[in-house]
């Protein structure tokens, strides 16, 4: 991390509601949540390459390389951009992993506004927004970097300013996987759909960006 040029926060994410609604035909599913963000999370640092080549230095145990979200994230923003560039990465791994947080999508994120940046490909959110989608569901939010409620599958935002109270996250030594408990038989997909004035009457109070 030392070699770095560039380094980034990755922060973590807490869904402070979550209604599944159903599930569609491609065997996603609709959703409501309202995301909020920690000041606590991973940390990345880039350095620029000129041979194209994507280096992660950080090795995840239990994650090869080529299946890495910052790996794919990168490439996902070589091809897009067509830039010739390349960039060792460095990973800082903080949050972890399977704890529903969002430790690999907001990695992604973050190389994607981090080698944006530094490739100068000025692609702009919402492109790399959308980028992020086909990386995971929760990746847009972080790219946006503001607190939401999201409808469809996650992508649909509407930024919201929350109140910041202090969270106590317990880390349970417990892998949770995600593609595991939305497939799970016994999940509840029949939830009613709240709208926004709702939610704003009830518990969670806050104000709406306009």
């Amino acid at each position: 991390m030392q070699d770095a040029q560039l380094i980034l926060p990755a922060p973590a994410k807490l869904n402070l509601m979550l209604h599944i609604l159903g599930r569609r035909a491609d065997g996603y599913h609709e959703l409501q949540t309202l995301f909020q963000f920690l000041e606590h999370g991973d940390e990345l640092g880039f350095t620029l390459r000129q041979d194209g080549e994507i280096h992660l230095r950080t090795e995840v145990p239990g994650v090869p390389h080529e299946s890495n979200l910052i790996v794919r994230a990168a490439r996902r923003l070589q091809q897009e951009s067509g830039t010739a560039l390349g960039a060792d990465i460095w990973l800082d791994k903080r949050l972890p992993m399977g704890g529903g947080i969002g430790g690999g999508s907001s990695d992604a994120a973050t190389t994607l506004l981090g080698l944006d940046h530094l490739w100068q490909t000025h692609l702009g959110e919402d492109r790399l927004a959308e980028l992020g989608l086909a990386l995971g569901a929760d990746v847009p939010v972080f790219v946006r970097g503001r607190a939401a409620f999201a409808e469809g599958v996650g992508e649909r935002l509407q930024p919201v300013t929350l109140p910041e109270p202090w969270f106590l996250v317990a880390v349970p030594q417990v892998f949770v996987s995600t593609a595991e408990v939305f497939t799970d038989p016994e999940l509840t997909r029949n939830t009613p759909p709240i709208n926004l004035r709702s939610l704003l009457e009830g518990a969670v109070v806050m104000t709406v960006n306009r």
